[in-house]
Formats: structure tokens, sequence, C-alpha cells
């Protein structure tokens, strides 16, 4: 069974909700999905080699990803990660620049092989913002497949 890794920070629990969403839309697919709060990652003891799929997420506050994700971006830079599939996610209030900033990391830094665009939506219960997270999962999902 593929594996995939959802890692999100959270301020007001809305990027938590999402992340369920997309782990709730890769499960449908087939996969067994591990998924956690950024601060609790390294407690996990796992190895991000160990997915097929790795999707992260991060609020966006005052234009910026949470600092959390930010120093988990630069510790997952140590592992090779080029050519999994990925994905990048969050919730935002004004602005929203998180998803993009951590899509942009993924593509061109680890070389990841990414779903079209990230996802960012200022909450899961807006505007059909459930079918939308669970249809990334699916996407980011699919990827990884048609790439095994």
């Amino acid at each position: 069974m593929p594996r995939g890794l959802v890692v999100f920070a959270t301020r007001t629990n809305q990027t938590q909700k999402i992340a369920q969403l997309i782990a709730e839309g890769m499960r449908f697919e087939g996969y067994d999905i591990d998924i956690f709060n950024v601060t609790d990652f390294d407690k996990g003891g796992i190895s991000l080699n160990d997915y097929n799929a790795i999707v992260l997420g991060s609020a966006t506050y005052h234009g910026e990803m949470l600092q959390s994700m930010k120093t988990f971006l630069i510790l997952a830079e140590k592992a090779n990660l080029e050519g999994k599939a990925g994905g990048a996610f969050g919730a935002f209030g004004w602005s929203g620049e998180a998803p993009g900033r951590i899509f942009d990391t993924m593509t061109h830094i680890f070389k990841m092989n990414m779903v079209r665009e990230p996802l960012s939506l200022k909450s899961a219960d807006l505007g059909g913002g459930i079918k939308m997270a669970q249809d990334y999962g699916r996407e980011i999902a699919g990827k990884a497949l048609a790439s095994t």
C-alpha cells in the first residue's frame, strides 16, 4: 500500500482541518496516511524518505508561513525528496502567501513532482472547501501512483 505524509502548521485549526480532508482524499485512493502537526513531527521518529507522497501546509500570518513550517522546510532539505509526489496547502485570513512559498520550495529546492498548484482556502467549511481539499488529496495520490 502506498504511503503518504501530511504535515501542517496551524494557528486557528483551519489548516489542520484542510490537512485532514487532503489526507481523506488520499485514503480514498488507497493510501496509508500519516498526518502530523509540524510541532509533533520530530517526535514520531519517522523519515520523509519512507513516503511516496508528501503534502505540506501552513497558515499565512502577516504574509508569511508560520515559523515552525519554515524550520521544517530547512530540515527537510537534508532528505532526498527529488521526484516524490507532493502538494502544498494552507488557510489564510487576508493574503494567503504561505502555500505558494511552500510549493515553490518543494518544486525548486526539493525538486519534487508537484501537482498543478498549491491549495489555498480561507476555511475548509466555506465555498466547497471540503470537496476541493479531498480532490486535492486525490490528485496528489494519483500523481504519486503514476510515477511509481
